[in-house]
């Protein structure tokens, strides 16, 4: 940012994003923290063992959480907002109803995470093609009220273009694998899907080795319908 913007003393506390590497709500907050050039340090968990510590911070057992110095917050919508309420100028519109529209779509957009790790999990290609669909469904209703610009609310990167980054990633990354492709007949959302994706924040927001990962958990889940079309591909 510009460093003219006021400085909020809750950037000299120490913030420590706690997460795991393929987590895509975590990477919703990173991206904002490395748009804003906020210093944070990011700790990595493993979800299936997690450290004794963790249990006492994380008040619903998930990722992602924020410390901030003694404090803890979580939930990905709400870490992004504070990071973006303490680094003005701020990411979201103006404009409170189109502040509001944003704040809505950001939670639809959520859904699109959980049918992703569906998709990867799904073991029959009805039950794959079922939840395609959904997320084909979900993404028609998203092209409707995106603008048409380069992000969703036109040439200006936003909160909600944040928010729906890690999404796209991984549609990509899932595409590659298996070769469905799960934007098509939807231009606004390819073409916002290539804005995000090409952002300096969105590529430094996972860690190099995380499409490997991520694809190679694909390949790896027992019994997928995927990696059966993965092998095809």
């Amino acid at each position: 940012m510009t460093g003219q913007q006021p400085h909020s003393p809750l950037l000299d506390e120490k913030l420590e994003l706690i997460s795991f590497k393929l987590c895509p709500f975590v990477q919703r907050a990173v991206i904002v923290l490395k748009l804003k050039q906020v210093d944070f340090d990011l700790t990595f968990i493993d979800l299936n063992n997690p450290p004794e510590w963790f249990a006492e911070v994380s008040p619903l057992g998930k990722v992602p959480v924020l410390k901030v110095g003694k404090s803890v917050l979580f939930e990905s919508m709400v870490i992004q907002e504070f990071v973006d309420e303490i680094t003005p100028p701020s990411l979201h519109p103006a404009d409170p109803l189109k502040k509001a529209m944003n704040r809505a779509w950001m939670i639809f957009g959520g859904d699109l995470s959980e049918l992703l790790f569906k998709l990867a999990h799904a073991t029959e290609a009805a039950q794959f093609e079922s939840l395609r669909q959904a997320m084909h469904d979900k993404l028609v209703r998203v092209e409707a009220v995106h603008s048409g610009g380069t992000y969703f609310n036109g040439d200006e990167f936003s909160l909600i273009d944040a928010a729906y980054a890690p999404s796209f990633m991984r549609l990509a990354l899932m595409q590659n694998v298996c070769s469905v492709d799960f934007l098509a007949g939807l231009p606004k959302m390819q073409a916002w899907s290539k804005s995000l994706l090409a952002q300096e924040c969105v590529k430094a927001s996972v860690v190099p080795e995380m499409p490997v990962m991520y694809q190679t958990m694909l390949r790896n889940v027992e019994s997928s319908y995927l990696a059966t079309l993965a092998q095809e591909a």
